[in-house]
């Protein structure tokens, strides 16, 4: 039996520091991708913070996923390794972007005000990851990457329906 206190460590930063700016499949209702893109399924109006000005570094599941093996299989034990995939978009454009590839004009969202502390960009530099490791984003076209995150979405509504009502429920508690 191994122990976990034996095992090598190492750590990983993701562009917001662990709350993940992930798309694709099996992500959260509640993150903004999905939320909106469920919203739109459901006939619900998006909803965009403030100017929708915020910068995220956006990564692909699947690339998510990958970067976290070549971390364990590669990384050194001890150290850090950020991780970005060179995907920075701003919400607004992302917004946009997930209303045209749903067939919705561009001003089909409602706007509702920031949230408090809601950082205005995550930027993380990977190069570190990429030269010591050798990892890349295999998804790099976010369009394409949005297209195949809005069709799982679709084709799996008995998966995040449950999870729909408690976390739309949680956001108007808050206001949102």
């Amino acid at each position: 039996m191994v122990s976990c206190s034996t095992l090598p460590t190492g750590s990983l930063r993701s562009s917001d520091d662990g709350r993940q700016n992930d798309y694709g499949s099996y992500q959260h209702v509640g993150t903004f991708i999905p939320r909106q893109v469920v919203n739109v399924l459901c006939g619900i109006r998006p909803k965009l913070y403030g100017d929708g000005r915020n910068v995220r570094d956006w990564i692909y599941t699947e690339d998510h996923s990958s970067v976290v093996w070549a971390i364990l299989m590669r990384g050194v034990p001890g150290e850090t390794y950020r991780v970005g995939a060179d995907g920075e978009r701003d919400n607004i454009t992302v917004m946009r972007d997930i209303l045209a590839a749903m067939g919705q004009a561009p001003d089909a969202f409602d706007w509702v005000h920031d949230r408090p502390g809601h950082d205005r960009r995550y930027a993380i530099d990977s190069s570190k990851l990429r030269r010591e490791l050798g990892w890349m984003p295999a998804h790099t076209d976010f369009a394409e990457g949005l297209a195949a995150t809005i069709e799982w979405y679709r084709a799996n509504e008995d998966w995040w329906r449950p999870a729909k009502e408690a976390t739309e429920a949680k956001y108007a508690a808050q206001g949102q």
